[in-house]
């Protein structure tokens, strides 16, 4: 058995840092809208736009950011992105001290953060292949995203509790510290990076973008995974709209119960990683991906059917995100795996921001339909049929090449 990555220093001070980014990560996704809830007592349809404008960047940067990372130091981008997060809620929390932190302010706090996340989250998927040897990226990958995981668990608690119990000037402190604490951990990474060499005459940013999007979509699996995202992440996107209105105001939670019931989904997620690493090899990558998609998605269609703050309400919430987080997680490691076992190590970058584009380049428009929804049918209805939309991400999963992976990966394919 190959050496653990454990041993090495440098990957070490990559999961330090990659730990307290996720962290501040969670803890700000749930800040700031709880911040236009509950103190600024937002209505749907701006709470929409607040979510929109935070996932604008997504669409806006990701093919070109893809094709950058591609040909800089990964752990640059990362410290620089996080930099610039800390900043930002640092001058959020400084606007709230001061009594500045309106509305407005939200909003470029929320993009400034959505960008610098999608620098960030390139990076950091790419990371990895250029700094262990292949035969530990399964345990380095194990690690990362078990990190994650524990980052789904203390982030949305944190995050809500911060808000509920003190203030939001000190709930947007505290994701700025844990940003500000993954610069200094990431910056303290020493080893060379090997980044794929450049031809003489490198080509032009957009001829980086179409290569790597004609890649995504001439692979049958990649293309696949592209299309089930885009269909999960705006259903998602409108159904996460919702559903924090109606835990709020629906079912009546207070902050700090909304951040625990949401960080139930780490747990799963946890117990997802560890899934991840067995069920694929015995079952195939292909029926895995596609129960778990149903299971995970499907369990968000119990929501509406709760009704006031009764004894069953919270731990039936925390049994729903429990499940949601495993069989979430469960897919997104999978997914992870197809991605890297079929893409070149010089197009990772780029396969990474085309399927994030892709996948995630429709969530802005999914946040407004979440609040248009809201606003017009309610919030139990919408929440009814955000869910339910869902559900479309394993159906396209079956139909597509997906669902023939068997327990063995495709060798990557050439460029």
């Amino acid at each position: 058995m190959p050496p653990g990555p454990w041993r090495d220093g440098d990957f070490r001070r990559l999961w330090v840092g990659q730990t307290a980014s996720q962290l501040g990560e969670h803890a700000s996704l749930v800040v700031l809208p709880l911040i236009a809830v509950l103190t600024l007592d937002t209505d749907a349809g701006r709470l929409g736009v607040l979510r929109a404008v935070g996932q604008a960047p997504i669409l806006l940067l990701s093919l070109f950011v893809g094709a950058w990372v591609d040909r800089w130091r990964t752990r640059t981008v990362m410290a620089l992105a996080d930099l610039g997060r800390a900043l930002a809620l640092g001058g959020a929390a400084v606007a709230g001290l001061l009594g500045g932190l309106g509305l407005p302010a939200l909003f470029m706090v929320a993009f400034a953060v959505g960008a610098l996340s999608v620098f960030f989250d390139v990076a950091y998927q790419t990371s990895l292949v250029r700094l262990v040897k292949r035969d530990q990226l399964v345990r380095g990958n194990s690690a990362l995203e078990g990190s994650r995981s524990a980052a789904q668990i203390g982030g949305p608690a944190l995050g809500g509790m911060l808000v509920s119990l003190l203030s939001a000037p000190i709930a947007a402190a505290a994701g700025a510290l844990f940003f500000a604490l993954s610069f200094l951990s990431i910056r303290r990474i020493r080893r060379h990076e090997s980044v794929p060499r450049r031809p003489e005459r490198s080509p032009r940013v957009r001829r980086r973008i179409l290569e790597g999007l004609r890649f995504v979509v001439g692979n049958a699996s990649l293309r696949a995974v592209g299309l089930a995202s885009g269909a999960f992440q705006f259903s998602f996107a409108a159904m996460m709209t919702v559903h924090l209105l109606f835990l709020t105001r629906e079912l009546h939670l207070s902050g700090t119960a909304v951040g625990l019931t949401l960080a139930a989904t780490g747990p799963g997620a946890i117990l997802g990683s560890l899934l991840a690493a067995r069920l694929p090899g015995r079952f195939g990558h292909g029926t895995v991906l596609i129960s778990a998609a149903a299971l995970g998605d499907g369990v968000m269609l119990c929501v509406p059917a709760l009704h006031g703050a009764s004894a069953v309400t919270i731990p039936a919430l925390v049994a729903v995100n429990f499940v949601f987080g495993t069989f979430g997680q469960l897919v997104n490691v999978t997914v992870m795996a197809v991605r890297q076992a079929v893409t070149p190590d010089g197009m990772q970058g780029r396969a990474v921001a085309s399927i994030t584009f892709v996948g995630m380049g429709l969530t802005p428009l999914g946040s407004l339909l979440g609040g248009f929804l809201a606003q017009e049918w309610g919030l139990r209805a919408g929440l009814l049929v955000t869910a339910t939309g869902m559900m479309l991400s394993p159906l396209l999963m079956a139909l597509s090449p997906l669902a023939r992976l068997g327990r063995t990966l495709p060798a990557p394919q050439g460029t």
